[in-house]
């Protein structure tokens, strides 16, 4: 069965490999062995650890094929197999459950190497869940196939429909009758439910820890699983980045005692190098009961064979935990410990996405006497502060100040580091005293240089630039502004004169890096005080509403039309407002949008408006 590569993979499993054994076991299968109903369960919560597993780097998605495995004599039977038939040798019955992962073009082979660390995460997380399990494992670079034998609920006499290597030699028991559930608060309460529930509890803890991708959420979601289900309070301390500890989340039954409870186990933190499970902790002295105290239990955070933290949970009023309940929570702190590694790895990687990102763009527009400065950026990719386009606004000298609004094909990551190398070799082709021809024709030769020396063959890897760069050079005595301004293969600046006439303010040409001896030419205009020079991406102009467009019979020079007498902001929200008006759908392009008016010296500014992550500042 195909299922997504999403949070409901695990559902999906769940309920097909529960409908394939009903199915194998029903009345209208006789040929077929009959497992219990315990083993059912166990193979459903199976599939479901190995698909909570796969799904969170599988790509489009995950095949789960389920069948019945028989075989005779005795076999190297795990803790799962309870009939006395297996025990004594007779034969067994196992259930196979293969998950086969989908490559990013939906090709058998999942979205990782076989040598990436992600494969050898997945490898030991499988041999964990094997050796917890009791199951026989293997993992190739396709699939994971687990055999899982199982008890029979109906052992085949030799005179109806036996099964090849199945002798029939235990009598039919009726299976004997459930204890009554204890009442909460009882001694022996949480062990109970952990016999009786603590299977699927680990499932559903699997499916919540892997989806974080924050250390300090999984602490927090790993103590509000265990309290109280299977403990009166719970504590998770996290290892740091200079090989300490610290107490990430504190939880408890009564949340009065939170606080005090944090304090007392502030003061005695547990060793680094703890690497016994199970091991007793000494009860907080904030904690007494009217039990006199309770038993705590420490439990290493170990994941890759690297110490992650450790949990510490405290049942009061018990002399000690039973085996059971013992058992159950080392294997949420074994989940634990891999959301916790996961999440790092998350962690680790945006941050250097954002440092990376933080560079590809100016952190400030120079304020030009004359001139007031409007910007607006929004990168299309969820997530990121840099897309594909990408601006730059510098001074040369005392009276001269250049500026810039490019475009790279594409807005993935490789877009992203293209964008910050062109902007950095402009300002340096600028410094050298490059003017705008001769800077545009250096940077042409350059980029068809580079692609030439690319390894993928021409318009399979190579990127395209469209940019538009001009110089200022403001006039104190009379308040205008002499513009030099050139577009290679960028939609054409608009200018806004004072009268409210829209005209094209560059004449348009051909894209950097496509031809390697053009020349590129440039326009100079002079901007008067309350003219506009309005530069936007393709982002703005190719906006899609169905099959038009939004500068179709030029619609943007419309829109800047009715922007006469407002000034540089205004006119940069209304052009975005517009854009993102202009269809329902979402935009599906990087977003530039520079404003340049010019204005008494008294009156010019320089004002940016990006669109950054949330909770990003």
């Amino acid at each position: 069965m195909h299922v997504p590569a999403n949070e409901l993979a695990a559902a999906a499993a769940r309920k097909f490999v529960r409908a394939v054994l009903t199915e194998r076991t029903a009345p209208h299968s006789p040929e077929a062995p009959a497992i219990s109903d315990g083993s059912v369960d166990d193979a459903v919560l199976l599939a479901s650890e190995l698909v909570t597993s796969a799904a969170a780097h599988a790509g489009p998605g995950l095949e789960v094929a389920c069948h019945l495995q028989v075989g005779p004599g005795p076999h190297a039977l795990g803790p799962w197999a309870r009939t006395a038939q297996a025990r004594a040798g007779a034969g067994w019955v196992g259930v196979v459950v293969e998950v086969l992962e989908h490559g990013p073009a939906g090709r058998p082979g999942g979205s990782t190497s076989p040598h990436s660390p992600v494969h050898g995460y997945r490898r030991q997380l499988m041999h964990s869940l094997a050796e917890s399990w009791g199951v026989t494992c293997r993992r190739t670079g396709k699939a994971t196939w687990v055999r899982l034998e199982c008890a029979t609920a109906r052992p085949l006499a030799a005179t109806e429909h036996p099964v090849a290597g199945l002798p029939a030699e235990v009598t039919r028991r009726p299976p004997p009758p459930p204890e009554p559930a204890l009442p909460r608060g009882h001694p022996g309460h949480r062990a109970q439910w952990a016999e009786r529930e603590g299977q699927w509890f680990l499932a559903e803890a699997g499916e919540l820890l892997a989806g974080q991708l924050d250390e300090d959420m999984v602490a927090a979601l790993a103590g509000q699983l265990l309290v109280p289900r299977l403990a009166d309070w719970c504590a998770i301390w996290l290892t740091t980045d200079h090989a300490g500890l610290r107490l990430s989340r504190v939880w408890h039954t009564d949340e009065q005692h939170i606080r005090t409870l944090r304090r007392s186990l502030e003061k005695d933190p547990p060793s680094a190098a703890l690497s016994t499970t199970g091991l007793p902790w000494p009860w907080p002295e904030g904690e007494k009961t009217p039990n006199t105290g309770g038993s705590a239990l420490a439990f290493p955070l170990v994941a890759g064979g690297r110490y992650h933290g450790t949990l510490l949970i405290g049942q009061a009023g018990q002399p000690e935990l039973t085996d059971t309940v013992v058992r159950l929570v080392e294997d949420v702190a074994r989940r634990t410990a891999q959301a916790v590694v996961t999440a790092r790895h998350y962690t680790r990687q945006a941050t250097i996405s954002r440092t990376l990102q933080r560079r590809q763009l100016p952190t400030s527009l120079a304020a030009i006497p004359g001139i007031d400065t409007a910007l607006v950026y929004e990168p299309w990719a969820e997530g990121q502060t840099v897309g594909g386009d990408f601006y730059d606004l510098f001074p040369m000298g005392r009276h001269r100040w250049c500026f810039l609004l490019g475009d790279v094909s594409g807005h993935d990551m490789e877009a992203m580091s293209v964008t910050g190398l062109a902007r950095h070799l402009v300002r340096l082709l600028a410094r050298e005293g490059h003017g705008v021809e001769t800077l545009l024709n250096r940077l042409n030769h350059a980029m068809t240089e580079e692609a030439a020396e690319a390894t993928t063959p021409r318009g399979e890897g190579a990127r395209l630039l469209s940019l538009l760069y001009g110089e200022l050079e403001p006039d104190p005595a009379t308040g205008s502004t002499q513009c030099t301004i050139a577009s290679a293969g960028h939609p054409s600046p608009l200018r806004l004169t004072t009268n409210g006439t829209v005209i094209s303010a560059a004449r348009p040409q051909i894209l950097l890096g496509v031809e390697e001896h053009t020349n590129y030419h440039a326009d100079t205009i002079t901007l008067t005080p309350g003219e506009t020079l309005l530069c936007v991406t393709d982002g703005v102009t190719e906006r899609r509403n169905g099959t038009q467009q939004l500068d179709d019979d030029n619609g943007l020079a419309r829109i800047l039309a009715t922007c006469a007498g407002l000034g540089a902001k205004a006119i940069a929200e209304r052009i975005r407002q517009t854009t993102h008006d202009f269809s329902t759908q979402p935009i599906a392009d990087d977003l530039a949008i520079l404003v340049l008016e010019a204005v008494p010296v008294l009156r010019s500014a320089a004002t940016i408006t990006t669109s950054r992550p949330q909770g990003e500042y």
